[in-house]
């Protein structure tokens, strides 16, 4: 399950209750003034409750509650209309506290045990099917990710055999060795993958940069007089666009949810190509503010000058996410951040 909150619409049987839920860390989450609507009771007695439910030590107010400071995106990551949305950082006011479902239910039995019984059988069916789904697409990847690993493996296989069986000139030498070499970063990513350890690693986290939309735009404006193009190239069709730019900088519980400039960078090309903001040209855009957004945090080179991420890679990267299904995201962004972080 994400580590970042989705939104789910819970609908009571009589249809007369409407609630956006958190889930998120295998359970659910509400606020104190969700719950007041949920059970039909004023927020001052579901407050009363919490504080009696935390001080009798029937539960642990830390493990229990969680800050969260959001506002809904529309579509910051490819869902316009889906019931599933992500969260992110709000510009201002205070973080509301969020209680767990063994609150939410500990409440319910003190109020309204009908009520409370029916949203623990709701929600208790969503995280059980959260839970197969996961482990099915876990399944799938690992059968895929199985077969990649074996091909690559037979193709830096037979290359060695012609290494080892023909004698090759020096610079033929030279030549194997770099591709090689080239295949060990892909194929350790291959491997970790493969295990389901594929994680974000060897990133940077000094900022020099913080990108905004205005300066997106601009950049934007720059490319389209530099190329040329369509007069519909870089002309926003909605808000989408100031939408990706900030959900790059989102957080939670105080923390950010992409701490390091290659995960920025990561979803912020995902985010652009995945949300059609322009008229023309999203794919190009997409990944000139990709490479732009590295340059800016000084992350776009190897300490020998050349690119951490060769174009044809950028290509059929940019080509890949505009083919991927909506929950790949997590997947997507963590192969292109170990693609552009300081191992390679």
């Amino acid at each position: 399950m994400s580590s970042s909150p989705d939104i789910l619409l819970y609908q009571s049987p009589n249809g007369q209750t409407q609630l956006e839920v958190h889930l998120q860390n295998e359970t659910v989450w509400l606020t104190q003034a969700q719950m007041a609507g949920l059970f039909g009771r004023d927020q001052g007695v579901i407050s009363r409750h919490l504080k009696n439910i935390f001080i009798s030590g029937e539960l642990e107010e830390e493990s229990s509650t969680q800050k969260l400071q959001v506002t809904p995106l529309s579509i910051a990551e490819g869902v316009a209309t889906s019931s599933m949305q992500k969260m992110h950082k709000t510009s201002g006011g205070r973080p509301v506290s969020y209680y767990n479902l063994d609150a939410i239910i500990s409440v319910g039995y003190r109020v309204n045990s009908i009520k409370g019984t029916q949203f623990r059988k709701w929600a208790t069916s969503i995280l059980r099917q959260y839970l197969v789904e996961g482990y099915a697409l876990n399944e799938r990847r690992l059968r895929e990710s199985t077969r990649q690993l074996n091909d690559l493996k037979r193709l830096v296989k037979l290359q060695a055999e012609i290494a080892t069986k023909q004698e090759l000139t020096a610079g033929q030498s030279d030549a194997l060795l770099r591709v090689l070499g080239d295949y060990a970063h892909a194929l350790d990513v291959l491997d970790q993958y493969d295990h389901q350890r594929l994680r974000v690693q060897g990133t940077a986290t000094e900022e020099p940069f913080e990108l905004t939309y205005e300066a997106g735009l601009e950049a934007v404006d720059s490319l389209r007089e530099q190329f040329g193009g369509s007069v519909l190239f870089g002309r926003e069709k909605d808000a989408s666009f100031q939408s990706s730019v900030r959900s790059i900088y989102q957080s939670f519980g105080g923390e950010d949810l992409y701490p390091s400039v290659e995960e920025k960078a990561a979803n912020l090309l995902y985010f652009v190509v995945k949300n059609h903001s322009f008229s023309d040209g999203n794919k190009r855009i997409a990944a000139f503010l990709f490479v732009w957004f590295l340059d800016r945090n000084q992350c776009l080179y190897k300490p020998d000058g050349s690119r951490r991420l060769a174009d044809n890679a950028l290509v059929a990267l940019t080509l890949l996410i505009a083919e991927s299904k909506p929950e790949d995201k997590d997947t997507m962004v963590t192969l292109v951040v170990n693609l552009i972080n300081q191992d390679n």
